[in-house]
């Protein structure tokens, strides 16, 4: 299973702080808005995704498609294909995707320990 770039999305409370401490940590604005209240910050192959108001607890994150440049890569696993080897697999979800066939969609789930892992495909 292909499921593409991996960051953690965190929950901050002050964007800007949050911001200024990353790149202290030597992390550079790779995407997002200050205005729009998230920002994609990258190191090498890290990225750290921070969302101020957009949701209550932090989120372990894929991209299928996707590299950590946000670059499309092939071949990929379509995130339809992901959704159905994981409920083979007996893994519950907690959003399906919508039933199209293809481009957008995400799926959500929970590991063991509740944390939120989000699967998300932008193409």
């Amino acid at each position: 299973m292909r499921l593409g770039a991996f960051s953690i999305s965190l929950a901050v409370k002050d964007l800007k702080v949050s911001k200024e401490f990353y790149e202290k940590l030597g992390f550079q604005v790779l995407s997002g808005d200050l205005d729009k209240n998230y920002l994609i910050m990258k190191n090498e192959n890290s990225l750290v995704g921070l969302f101020q108001g957009m949701f209550e607890e932090n989120i372990l994150t894929f991209n299928p498609g996707w590299n950590e440049n946000g670059e499309d890569i092939n071949p990929c696993d379509d995130v339809r294909k992901i959704e159905k080897d994981l409920k083979s697999k007996g893994l519950e979800l907690i959003q399906e995707t919508d039933g199209s066939k293809e481009g957008p969609a995400n799926i959500i789930l929970k590991d063991p320990d509740g944390n939120t892992i989000l699967i998300d495909q932008h193409r």
